[in-house]
């Protein structure tokens, strides 16, 4: 069972599979909104589609707080690109 968790205290969110840390998103939060840096999942959790679960739980939990999003993180630039529900949380002043 995976779960998504924001970690403030380390800038990013953690998907978890039992307990474990499978992958992250890091992220720098400004007052306006939030800047994806980077996306990881170790590599015995791939293609699990982990990383989609993942940004798609950042992207929401950044909907709910009213934050635009700059995606600086490829992996999430794609996963909006892909997904067009999220187009309306792109920071499009930076």
């Amino acid at each position: 069972m995976a779960d998504v968790v924001d970690n403030p205290a380390e800038s990013r969110f953690e998907i978890r599979v039992d307990g474990e840390v499978a992958g992250f998103a890091d992220y720098r939060l400004l007052p306006t909104k939030i800047v994806f840096l980077h996306t990881e999942v170790k590599p015995a959790y791939e293609g699990q589609g982990l990383a989609a679960a993942l940004v798609a739980h950042a992207l929401r939990a950044s909907a709910d707080t009213g934050l635009k999003v700059q995606p600086l993180c490829p992996y999430v630039a794609k996963y909006i690109k892909r997904h067009p529900e999220f187009q309306e949380l792109l920071d499009t002043e930076s």
